[in-house]
């Protein structure tokens, strides 16, 4: 079974798959009369097909223990997806970069640092939502539509994800 080791999110080591969506001190702009920073165009959302832009928060039921057996991944081919904690949490992100198959040698875990959110790119490989702690939520910005938007492959050859 091949091993796969998380590494730290961030923007450079994220970008082949999508984006990380942070502040950044230097990117903000004033708002309300300047009571308030806003970071602006922090990731592309994504739709296809007659497709609209659907808002929603999703609440951990089960949390993830580790190691965890990686045997399955998705993709959205119609649209981006992304993913924002509701308060702050640790993330693991799994990928593989978009193609038709996917060899799992080719798969990469980021961790988050507590604060970070994350937008998939369209057709881009990845593990459904892992979550440790039940309760903790989401907001997830994706496309809403009719068409099917979500692809499953099972995986040749199973991974092991485990974290420092």
């Amino acid at each position: 079974m091949i091993r796969l080791q998380a590494e730290p999110l961030t923007a450079d080591r994220f970008a082949t798959y999508g984006d990380v969506i942070a502040s950044s001190r230097s990117a903000s702009e004033p708002m309300n009369a300047a009571r308030f920073e806003r970071f602006d165009d922090l990731c592309k959302v994504d739709i296809a097909d007659d497709g609209r832009v659907a808002v929603s928060i999703a609440r951990c039921r089960t949390p993830t223990c580790l190691p965890l057996r990686v045997d399955m991944l998705e993709r959205h081919p119609l649209g981006s997806q992304a993913f924002i904690p509701l308060s702050p949490c640790r993330m693991v992100i799994v990928v593989a970069p978009p193609g038709e198959s996917i060899d799992s040698s080719a798969l990469r875990a980021f961790v988050s640092n507590g604060r970070q959110g994350f937008n998939y790119r369209r057709g881009t490989w990845h593990m459904p939502l892992i979550s440790f702690e039940a309760g903790q939520e989401y907001l997830i910005i994706d496309r809403g539509g009719d068409a099917p938007n979500c692809e499953e492959h099972v995986l040749d050859d199973a991974v092991l994800l485990d974290i420092d």
